[in-house]
Order: structure tokens, then sequence, then C-alpha cells
């Protein structure tokens, strides 16, 4: 499902409407499902839609796809909080976290221009850790993470770990599982994720190494910035990146353990 509205662009220096439409993103969201489940799906996916914090829409398109090929069972990431009071205690721990990721200085400021951009992508920008170098076939577009879901078993799991920490929503089930299907490619290293939504100010960084980390105060409440990106290894096969991210059906069908608020020491050293 996505939803948008159109909106109007403003001349910039003569604030006279240039007539041109423009889509802002409403909402989004997919999923893999049995086929009796369809109706209530949709039903739910449309009024999600029309009740986004960010406005009503005036389109709303619904996909319907059969898959032919059987959803590969991945495991989902481990689940933190790490303690942060400030954005800008948030944006130094995403760059040390990022750093002790392996990605370079770099790669980073490549990667915070995107999340800080006004102008945020419709999918993720695909960043090599080394040269920082963006390499997605599409920068207006980006990569958009398709096709994966949850079993119904592992949902009820997952569900249960994130009730012992009050982060039992939609939000929080759904970042969790885009996140599990992204680093699960072999050749992803790392994921930053600031959502471009005014009122969600929890951001997060995604990795094997780490686990889902997620960073509070990534940015203050009311900006509207914000954007994904996935680190890759420098010598990444882009194609085959794209390919797993886009086309290749995931299924989580194991859940690892969510664990509360820990410091960035604990975090980095892995401190149970």
């Amino acid at each position: 499902m996505r939803a948008s509205k159109r909106a109007k662009r403003q001349m910039a220096k003569t604030s006279i409407n240039d007539g041109v439409s423009l889509e802002m993103h409403i909402s989004g969201a997919e999923g893999i499902y049995d086929e009796k489940k369809i109706a209530k799906i949709i039903r739910e996916y449309t009024l999600r839609a029309l009740n986004h914090p960010k406005g009503r829409p005036d389109r709303i398109v619904l996909s319907l796809e059969e898959l032919r090929q059987r959803p590969q069972a991945i495991q989902s990431l481990p689940v933190a909080t790490i303690q942060c009071r400030s954005s800008l205690e948030a944006a130094a721990m995403i760059r040390e976290l990022l750093s002790a990721s392996g990605i370079s200085g770099r790669a980073i400021r490549t990667a915070l221009s995107v999340t800080n951009s006004a102008t945020t992508m419709r999918g993720a920008a695909l960043v090599l850790a080394g040269s920082g170098r963006r390499v997605e076939p599409d920068k207006k577009r980006g990569i958009r993470v398709s096709r994966l879901g949850i079993s119904k078993a592992a949902k009820k799991i997952l569900s249960r770990e994130l009730e012992r920490h009050g982060l039992d929503t939609l939000t929080v089930r759904e970042a969790i599982t885009l996140a599990s299907k992204v680093a699960a490619f072999r050749q992803v290293i790392a994921e930053l994720c600031i959502s471009d939504d005014p009122g969600y100010t929890t951001g997060y960084l995604a990795s094997g190494k780490y686990g889902y980390v997620r960073i509070p105060h990534a940015k203050t409440r009311e900006e509207k910035k914000g954007g994904r990106v996935f680190f890759l290894e420098e010598d990444a096969d882009v194609d085959s990146a794209t390919e797993f991210l886009e086309r290749t059906p995931v299924l989580i069908t194991r859940v690892s353990p969510c664990f509360g608020t820990r410091t960035l020491h604990e975090i980095i050293d892995h401190i149970d």
C-alpha cells in the first residue's frame, strides 16, 4: 500500500505558484499474507492510510501479487534501545556506532547528508562503506525494500518480547521486520534510518553486528527531515543487493531476544 497527496510547489524567490504538482508520501505498508487474509489486510491498510498523522491522502494504491517463490526464512535482529537524551547526543552516538561497524568517515558524511536533507527519498540510498559513494541506480527513487513479512508464530513471540519493554507497536514491529531483511543480505554492513514523520523522533541503526538499536531523539520534534541508508561493502555486487532487497521474498520465522535500555559502551562491547 502506498498513500500520497498532491502538493503545489512554490517558486523559491517569487512565491508565485508555478502550477507544478508534486506528490507527498503519506503512508506505506507491505507484508506477506495467506490468501484468506487479503480482505482483512486491505481494510486495515486503507484505514491506516486515511488516518495517518501526516494528513489525509488523495491517492491510495493497493497492489496484490502472488508469490511464486518460497520466502527465505530468516531470524529477526536482537533489539535494544540506546541511552540518549538529546538530538546532539544522538548524532554523536550514530557516528560512533557507524564507525565501530567499520563505516568510514566519508561514508558517514554521505549518509548524514541523506538523513539531514529536507527533501526525502521514497526509498533508501546505497552507500559504499569505504569510499562513501552512492550507488543506487535511481537517486530520486532509491531502493525500495519489498516482499517481506513475519510468520504468525514469530509475530506472537516478537510482540511478547517487545511488550516486556513497552515497545509492542506496529511501527516498531514493521521496522524490525524491514531491518532484519536488510541485514540478512551478506554484503550489507549496516542500516541507518530516521523517519521523515515530524512526530516520530526515534531512529535506528541496524546491523548483523549490533542488532536493531533504537536511537531516541534522532531528530527534534516537528522536523520533517529523514531518510534511510544501506551501507554496503566496498566491493559489493549492487545488482545482487538490489535484487535481494527489492524482489527476494523473505519471512521472519525465528525471533531474537529484545533487551531494554543500554549504554553505548554496552552495545559496542556486546555486554549482556
